[in-house]
């Protein structure tokens, strides 16, 4: 079972994925353009709200370097993490984002513009999980 406990403001969020091994496909990006912080994740946020209202997304994180504390001198400033159930359901999320077209990808396009060239991608599993 995992667990991840978080605060916005004064509301606590818990989300409990009891005995499901997840899929957590991982993003480094440092952010660049005229937009602020505050806008740029509201626009991240819709996105993936729009994603896990059409069950294609069972939760994500969009998280901050804290003070500019990291050890990796080039480590892009945020991370973000999306889970997912399975590699099927990941796929799925990304054949609804492919057309390129419509309400989505107005979302989409809303903070992925502002992302800078140095993003990194990485796909993460709970361990261990059933395949081990």
């Amino acid at each position: 079972m995992s667990h991840w406990i978080y605060t916005e403001k004064e509301l606590c969020r818990i989300i409990f994925h009891k005995g499901d091994d997840m899929d957590l496909y991982t993003i480094w990006a440092n952010k660049e353009g005229d937009i602020t912080d505050l806008e740029w994740v509201t626009g991240m946020r819709s996105f993936f709200d729009h994603l896990k209202s059409e069950g294609k997304l069972e939760s994500y994180r969009i998280t901050r370097c804290k003070m500019g504390f990291r050890s990796i001198a080039d480590m892009p400033e945020w991370l973000i993490i999306m889970e997912f159930k399975n590699m099927a359901q990941m796929d799925e999320a990304f054949k609804r984002v492919a057309p390129l077209e419509g309400e989505l990808e107005q979302k989409h396009r809303s903070f992925n513009q502002f992302v800078a060239g140095d993003i990194q991608h990485a796909l993460w599993r709970d361990f261990p999980d059933v395949f081990e």
